[in-house]
């Protein structure tokens, strides 16, 4: 079926051992300039490293601070699910009668060949009252 692919290589050579090769000249100098640098100035270097770590300390309880979101509690209702339900029914009746009342006012209003201001008031009356009904009818 599929052929094994043999690899000669060194197992010894890897990516991080053929960067280091390829980049140690600057790695060297680069420690080597540090080295230099923490020799001449420790005291500095200590003395940077705490003013550091203060910093981020006070940071931390600072800046960086977040508040605790509040969870507000909850309202214990008393679960009433006849009397909950009748509610829902005589709610959506008294909605649709009211749908049905603005409806004719509108058809009656918009069947008329030329508006007075009364009717365009009522008219924009009658479909605020109809979007406050159904807020999905936006």
């Amino acid at each position: 079926m599929w052929k094994k692919i043999r690899s000669n290589r060194n197992p010894e050579d890897t990516v991080y051992s053929e960067i280091r090769k390829e980049f140690s000249p600057y790695f060297e100098k680069a420690g080597a300039g540090l080295n230099i640098f923490l020799q001449k100035f420790p005291k500095g270097v200590f003395g940077l490293m705490v003013v550091l770590m203060i910093v981020s300390l006070v940071m931390t309880f600072t800046i960086f601070r977040h508040p605790e979101q509040q969870t507000k509690p909850v309202p214990k209702t008393t679960i009433q699910p006849l009397h909950d339900g009748f509610d829902q029914i005589l709610r959506a009746g008294a909605q649709l009668k009211e749908t049905i009342r603005l409806k004719k006012i509108v058809d009656s209003i918009s069947a008329k060949k030329q508006l007075s201001g009364h009717d365009s008031i009522a008219l924009v009356q009658a479909l605020d009252s109809l979007q406050h009904i159904h807020p999905s009818l936006k």
